[in-house]
Formats: structure tokens, sequence, C-alpha cells
């Protein structure tokens, strides 16, 4: 069975993204981002929400046309590109590249789709992530600590009433700093 994988980066105080959505400090080199590029190529599918959708296809696409983009961007690109993409949205009337909207999160839906055969599923944006916590989807968190105080901003983990065990499996510390927790369930 396939798992669900919510991955972001965060800053040392927990934060997804600036008070005002910015994400300059994150701190992702060629090491990272080759990284990035080997866990998620064979990934089955991408599962965001609309706003972090629309981020990535804002630049992704044609990423690997442009001059300046590193050895890992240019991969990275062909990667999203060709990425089947689910995409959860009440507003999105449709998405280009490989991707399919979908209105609601539905239990049993996200279950069939787990128990698809193919590689695992990538999720990725705060509130999305907080709907699957809410319904248990959850079986692995790959948390990428980047050595920065932000000091507001969005959190990555938003308030809940359950408890939540995991089991710590891998953490790495890449040359810039940033340091991989990735925890599983039980």
């Amino acid at each position: 069975m396939r798992k669900i994988v919510y991955m972001m980066s965060v800053s040392l105080d927990g934060f997804i993204e600036g008070p005002d959505r910015e994400l300059d400090w994150h701190q992702v080199d060629d090491e990272l981002h080759s990284h990035f590029n080997a866990l998620l190529a064979p990934m089955g599918a991408f599962l965001s929400g609309r706003v972090t959708h629309e981020l990535m296809a804002a630049f992704w696409p044609t990423a690997d046309a442009d001059p300046s983009s590193t050895g890992p961007a240019v991969e990275y690109a062909r990667i999203w590109r060709d990425m089947p993409k689910i995409v959860f949205s009440k507003t999105l009337e449709r998405a280009d590249w490989n991707t399919t909207v979908v209105r609601d999160l539905v239990v049993d839906d996200i279950k069939a789709l787990k128990a698809q055969p193919g590689g695992d599923l990538a999720l990725g944006g705060a509130d999305l992530g907080a709907a699957f916590m809410r319904h248990d989807l959850v079986d692995e968190y790959r948390v990428y600590v980047h050595p920065v105080l932000i000091g507001r901003g969005r959190p990555m983990f938003q308030p809940a009433d359950d408890r939540v065990s995991l089991r710590l499996v891998e953490t790495r510390t890449f040359g810039n700093g940033v340091v991989l927790l990735r925890y599983q369930r039980p």
C-alpha cells in the first residue's frame, strides 16, 4: 500500500512561511534540491491545495528553459511537469500540467488512492496537511528544519485535539545546516 508523505520546510521556530507569505528564508542549495529530486521522482502523485499548486505552477513548468537554472532545478522542473498532481480546491475550475482538480477531501477516495499500485503520495500545504491529519491519513512526516528564526508566520501544524505518536526513523543534516526529521506512524 502506498504511503502519504507530508513534506514541508519549516523555520526553526516552526513556520512554513513568513507573515506576508514570504519563502525567501528557504535555504535550498544543490545538495538539498538533489535530495528532493531523488525522493520525489519515484512518487506516484503530488497532492496539494490550490495555493501551493498555483505557486508551483507559476514557476516550475518553464524553469528548465531558464539559462540561470541549476542542474537540480532543471531536473525538478521535468519531475514536476510529468508527475500526476491532485489539487484540492473548491474554487479552481481547471488546472494544467497533468493535474486533476478535486473539490472535497473524501476519506474513502484517499484510501482507494493509497491502495492503488505505484509510488507513495507527496502531500504539501499546511491546510491540506491539517485536513489529512484530522482524518488520520498521514503515514509519514518529513520535516526539513531550516536554520533560521523568522519570528512570525504560518505554522506547519495547527492546533488539534488528538495526540499523534510518531517514531523517528531518520535524521540527516545537510551541508547548508538544514536538518531532516523523518517520522512514521508506529
